[in-house]
């Protein structure tokens, strides 16, 4: 129903907007379906022209990245969160648990922080 709607509005997301209240469900919830709907119709990776190949492999390559990132965000946050448990918030370096070694351990292995942002 979206994919066919899809072509008399300016973007996926204002079809989703004006489906969604008529079938009763959250906007992100029908979106989310007609994505899962899409791949799973998709056809195969070698059925495709090379350069719909290469447009199919970017997209998932950049939702592959954005994924990432947030995992990466996520556990920088859970790491800060970590360390204000145990240390404090503002770190108390004198305590043994709060060396900068414990912290650049925890704060380095996210790629959160560098070497210059303890000194």
């Amino acid at each position: 129903m979206v994919l066919e709607e899809e072509k008399n509005h300016p973007s996926r997301w204002s079809a989703v907007m004006m489906i969604a209240p008529m079938l009763d469900i959250h906007p992100d919830t029908l979106s989310q379906w007609t994505r899962l709907n899409e791949r799973a119709n998709a056809p195969a990776v070698s059925e495709l022209p090379e350069r719909e190949k290469i447009r199919q492999l970017e997209r998932e390559n950049r939702e592959l990245r954005q994924a990432n990132e947030i995992l990466r965000k996520a556990s920088a946050y859970f790491a800060e969160g970590e360390l204000d448990r145990l240390c404090g918030r503002p770190f108390k370096r004198n305590a043994s648990h709060c060396s900068s070694g414990a912290i650049s351990k925890t704060y380095y292995s996210t790629g959160w922080m560098t070497n210059t942002d303890l000194m």
